[in-house]
């Protein structure tokens, strides 16, 4: 049988990961917008690249959650972007409403689905989806840590002049200014970084990194990264669908974990088809324990502001 992933929110973000989970031929696709004309464009202009790029499955756009029904995977993108002079932050009280009616229509509709929330703030969206839905801990995953990681790799292999699939480096906590770019545990090929570059290097990775998003909103100007959040969010999905056990940075519900119980927070995941299969748990530092406490008062502040 076939599968099939629903990504509600047709804009850049949501577009973009149709886009990879088309070309990655991972099952049929609905395309879901409130705004009507705009996911039916996008899905009709995506499924005329079947025959050259080679994916056979559906791509289809609508604006009736009836579409979505039995969807293996949903990817919630919908919401305000950033714009300069945003911060993550200043997003919640909007975005709280928009992922409140989507997470609830997509569980609706596909009760047995895993949900990936990819909205900023992530760890506060992520949050709302789980209250509102009653959805199961382990099927109600936030997008973030597969995006920073990312960002860290190309910037540590940047500057190491090395391919970045070689660079394994991991990022941890809230996708914020608060997130923890892993110095300790990043290496290339096993190499420690902390061998390859100084320390004043390194701290300017992680900073970049941290602020990696401001970086391409200042950019742009009009709206937020799209590329690689999509692509990272379908990473995810892929794993899920195909019962990889891929190991990935996810925003996952956290019950004693590294210290910490009752939020969602980015921590290294083992993602198959039941969707967090298994929390990897390690021992921190005395530093990394108080880098982590940051983050979870972060989290904490924005999930009190959603008022759930």
């Amino acid at each position: 049988m076939r599968k099939k992933i629903t990504i509600i929110g047709a804009g850049n973000v949501g577009a973009t990961a149709a886009h990879w989970a088309a070309a990655k031929n991972l099952g049929n696709i609905v395309l879901l917008d409130v705004v009507e004309g705009i996911p039916q464009g996008k899905a009709l202009d995506l499924s005329q690249s079947g025959p050259v790029e080679g994916f056979h499955y559906k791509v289809q756009g609508s604006n009736d959650y009836n579409d979505s029904a039995n969807s293996d995977v949903v990817i919630l993108c919908a919401g305000l972007a950033r714009k300069p002079g945003m911060s993550r932050d200043d997003l919640l009280a909007i975005n709280v409403a928009i992922v409140k009616s989507c997470a609830e229509e997509a569980v609706k509709h596909s009760p047995d689905c895993i949900l990936i929330v990819v909205t900023n703030p992530i760890d506060a969206m992520v949050h709302t989806a789980f209250k509102v839905t009653g959805h199961p801990k382990e099927k109600v995953i936030g997008m973030a840590g597969v995006l920073d990681s990312a960002r860290y790799r190309t910037f540590l292999a940047d500057a190491l002049g090395v391919a970045p699939k070689d660079v394994n480096a991991l990022v941890l906590g809230i996708h914020g200014d608060n997130m923890m770019p892993m110095v300790r545990l990043a290496n290339v090929a096993g190499v420690p970084i902390t061998d390859l570059l100084s320390k004043e290097e390194i701290d300017a990775i992680v900073h970049r990194t941290q602020t990696g998003g401001l970086e391409i909103v200042n950019h742009l100007k009009t709206g937020s990264a799209f590329y690689t959040p999509g692509l990272a969010a379908v990473e995810m999905a892929e794993a899920v669908l195909t019962d990889s056990k891929r190991v990935l940075p996810c925003a996952a519900y956290l019950e004693g974990e590294f210290g910490v119980s009752g939020y969602f927070l980015g921590v290294p995941v083992v993602l198959g088809e039941k969707g967090v299969e298994k929390i990897l748990e390690f021992e921190l530092t005395d530093e990394e324990k108080e880098a982590l406490q940051l983050s979870v008062q972060a989290v904490e502040k924005q999930m009190q502001a959603t008022g759930l």
